[in-house]
């Protein structure tokens, strides 16, 4: 695992430059209260059935290689488990 280095609050959220303020954009009508709760919401109600959460061990070659993949490599594992799963049941 990559370990991050741990930033400080004015690292994360740096001092607003004038230019900052100049390309800023004012929504009349939208409290920052409003602001907030929109945007810790999340991604929405999902288009597809839930996925269930769970803890898997697996051979730190096999996270690797689809690591190597690049973004989407749970999804690709699970896509590699759902052919297993179906040769199964068809076996």
């Amino acid at each position: 695992m990559s370990k991050r280095k741990a930033r400080s609050s004015t690292e994360a959220n740096p001092e607003w430059s004038e230019a900052d303020f100049r390309k800023a954009v004012h929504l009349p009508g939208v409290s920052l209260a409003k602001a907030v709760t929109a945007a810790r919401k999340g991604r929405g109600p999902q288009k597809e059935p839930k996925k269930v959460a769970i803890s898997i061990r697996l051979h730190p070659d096999i996270v690797k290689r689809f690591k190597a993949g690049g973004a989407g490599w749970q999804s690709r594992i699970e896509e590699v488990l759902k052919k297993a799963s179906a040769r199964k049941k068809a076996g």
